[in-house]
């Protein structure tokens, strides 16, 4: 058993030894008390630029109960700083054995991952099916498009080992309060993240060491037993009675008695062959916008003022989330990327996406997040695939817009705002703030592209920013669209026993099935997946 000690204020710079002894002060505690002590979560409180500091809880385990015992005596007598850490570790049930070999995982994303790795280590010998190539071909394939080569439909930032997350920051801030979290945190640094996002605030991994860390989750699978086939995509199902009975990838007709359906958010085709095949599926909310780019200098005056110049050493570098409501409509900023590029995403040829991507050290010149608005099935129909097709519109017209060489349209944020049309022939580096899309931006309209009530929605909420944060008030800011991916158009309901409402041994699961949004929820509901196949037997 252990406690937590919240709440405990330093100036920035303070070691974390330094905090840990503030923490057991506060609490009455003496070393001689204590096991083992530990940060336990650390954030930031920079609200007000003249006392910016930070604010952690520490983890401490008692070396006898009855100390603890003391300290939630006394927490009942005003000290609520102090907590049990009662949470209980997350243990795997061995499998049975009729399921051994006889289940399947379509999709090696942050979900398909983590529920193949927890049937792996439960003895169940688990087949993974990923349409897309692993880490380095994958790796590859991606370095050739971004550098100008052929788009591949099969092995891009959307498809292959470790999902869309492996070309991204390696984000694990989540919303969720899941006790899994801290098991999921904990695996990754087994197989190779940073020590720190075991109590950061906002951890990530960035993209650069994620690589590593999915190539070595992958390892442990196959050691245990469990295989997986790249560049092999589940092209249909079997079903019999009502279940689940196999699936045909690349030709072949393997038996399965469970599949787990973490296919992410872009795998489009799957979904026409579901709704084909009768499962039942939902149209979803989901948002659409652009990125927006700018100095991350200026994020980071915009963050700490005078302080800007300590980013990166004594502070973390600047990043932010904004959120503004009005009329029933939403528009908010998703997916910061602190010092990193615009990169695209797209996962269809003759299509335009964006997505943001940051190395571990966050260190370049730009600073990137989606600027979105909400839509939903009002917006754009209410059958299974109508977001789908709505999305897949918006991606072909940018396609279009920009000349037809993957090249993405843009605009700066003044003429956006203004609703002028950028001149031709037009370069952005006339500005401060040169766009990172390695395959080029072309400026275009962008009311042209996506709907008008996306656009205004985007232009109110670019005016309420601009009163919170200086740099969106920046004429010269980019605009590079369009960002369509942000989460899934569609839902497959799923009943009490985490099977699909419509049939028996299909487990809908993460970002794609509209259970999770980000890797840290995928790679969690990927773990509830599991549990539910062993326990299902």
């Amino acid at each position: 058993m252990a406690v937590i000690i919240r709440n405990i204020t330093a100036p920035v710079g303070v070691s974390n030894e330094e905090i840990i002894e503030k923490a057991l002060k506060k609490a009455g505690l003496s070393r001689r008390d204590v096991a083992r002590a530990g940060i336990h979560k650390s954030s930031l409180d920079a609200r007000k630029r003249d006392n910016i500091h930070t604010v952690s809880s520490v983890r401490a385990e008692l070396t006898n109960t009855e100390k603890e015992r003391q300290l939630c005596k006394k927490q009942s007598g005003g000290r609520d700083f102090i907590t049990l850490d009662d949470i209980p570790r997350f243990e795997i049930t061995p499998a049975p054995s009729e399921i051994i070999g006889k289940t399947a995982v379509a999709g090696f994303g942050p979900a398909g991952m983590f529920a193949a790795l927890v049937l792996a280590e439960a003895g169940a010998r688990p087949i993974v099916f990923e349409r897309g190539g692993d880490i380095d071909s994958r790796a590859e394939s991606v370095e050739k498009f971004l550098g100008g080569g052929e788009f591949s439909p099969v092995s891009n930032v959307q498809f292959g080992e470790g999902g869309a997350g492996t070309f991204s920051d390696g984000k694990l801030t989540t919303r969720i309060k899941d006790p899994l979290c801290r098991y999921v945190s904990e695996r990754f640094y087994e197989f190779g993240a940073p020590e720190e996002i075991l109590f950061s605030a906002h951890p990530h991994i960035g993209t650069d060491r994620l690589r590593e860390v999915v190539r070595r989750l992958r390892e442990r699978i196959t050691e245990l037993g469990g295989e997986v086939r790249f560049g092999s995509k589940v092209e249909d199902i079997i079903t019999r009675n009502g279940k689940i009975a196999g699936v045909f990838a690349n030709g072949e007709e393997i038996p399965v008695t469970s599949l787990i359906l973490a296919i992410g958010h872009s795998a489009r085709d799957t979904f026409e062959m579901l709704l084909k095949n009768g499962v039942t599926l939902e149209a979803k909310p989901f948002a659409v916008g652009a990125r927006i780019e700018h100095l991350q200098r200026d994020v980071d005056r915009s963050l700490y003022g005078e302080f800007a110049d300590k980013a990166g050493t004594f502070l973390p570098v600047g990043e932010y989330q904004q959120s503004y409501t009005s009329g029933g409509r939403g528009v908010y900023t998703f997916c910061m990327c602190p010092g990193g590029t615009v990169i695209p995403s797209q996962s269809e040829a003759e299509t335009i996406v964006t997505n943001g991507m940051s190395v571990y050290a966050r260190d370049g010149v730009n600073a990137n997040a989606a600027l979105v608005a909400a839509v939903s099935p009002a917006d754009f129909g209410s059958r299974p695939l109508d977001g789908v097709a709505f999305a897949r519109e918006i991606e072909r017209r940018a396609f279009a817009a920009a000349g037809r060489n993957y090249a993405a349209p843009g605009c700066t944020v003044g003429a956006f705002l203004k609703k002028e049309k950028l001149p031709k022939p037009f370069s952005f580096e006339k500005g401060n703030i040169i766009p990172t899309y390695s395959r080029g931006v072309a400026p275009c309209d962008l009311d042209e592209i996506l709907p008008s009530f996306v656009t205004e929605k985007m232009r109110e909420g670019l005016r309420v920013f601009a009163r919170r944060m200086e740099c969106f008030g920046n004429a010269d800011a980019v605009l590079t669209a369009p960002e369509t991916r942000t989460s899934s158009p569609v839902k497959i309901p799923r009943g009490e026993d985490m099977c699909s409402v419509s049939l028996k041994g299909l487990y809908p699961c993460g970002e794609g099935a509209g259970y999770a949004g980000g890797i840290m929820s995928a790679a969690v509901d990927g773990i509830r997946l599991a549990r539910a196949v062993i326990a299902n037997g």
